[in-house]
């Protein structure tokens, strides 16, 4: 199962839950033409946000560190957040600052043999805790793809692209973490939750 499909089947899931909403309120209701049309105009919206969550996490607040990397290549760390399921999701923003388009460096994804099946992705990122003295590597689901952004290739001048990579939690003592990126510089976020 790839993100793609994940992002499709959550938008698959929006619109059956919108349509059965639709059918009953035509039921329940008499079917008015203005109230069939309200669930359709917000159906929109949800289709677009649900796709790109992290751009407007990005845009939203000052980075929780900053990583330098190649030709002008900058990673903005936005959010750091345990969640009930045992994991920890960085959710950040790929910035071009320099003045030319640059190809995202394939060296991101890593060397292991299972992830560099699965082209292009942050599955070589990895967390240092280095008060438990453990090192957390991306997490892989069932078919072995790693779980980040995937499928990208350069960005031109001033273009930016929202990232997530989710890693096993660390224990809940556990408040920082150095987040290491092939080519990159390494950056100690907070995590948060």
């Amino acid at each position: 199962m790839s993100i793609r499909f994940t992002a499709q089947a959550r938008r698959g899931m929006v619109a059956l839950t919108v349509a059965a909403g639709l059918a009953l309120g035509v039921a329940g209701c008499g079917g008015s033409g203005n109230d069939a049309k309200k669930p359709d105009t917000s159906a929109s919206p949800s289709k677009t946000s649900g796709s790109q969550p992290s751009a407007q996490e990005g845009q939203s607040q000052a980075p929780l560190a900053e990583l330098t990397g190649p030709d002008g290549l900058l990673l903005q760390i936005t959010s750091a957040t345990r969640d009930s399921g045992g994991f920890l999701t960085v959710n950040g923003v790929m910035k071009n600052d320099g003045d030319k388009s640059v190809a995202i460096p394939v060296a991101l994804r890593g060397d292991e043999t299972e992830i560099l099946r699965h082209g292009t992705s942050l599955g070589g990122a990895t967390l240092v805790d280095s008060t438990a003295k453990k090192r957390y590597y991306v997490l892989r689901d069932t078919d072995g793809r790693p779980l980040t952004t995937t499928d990208f290739g350069s960005l031109n001048a001033g273009q930016t692209l929202p990232v997530f990579m989710q890693f096993p939690s660390p224990p809940s003592t556990t408040s920082e973490v150095t987040l290491q990126l092939p080519t990159f510089a390494s950056g100690t976020i907070k995590i948060s939750g």
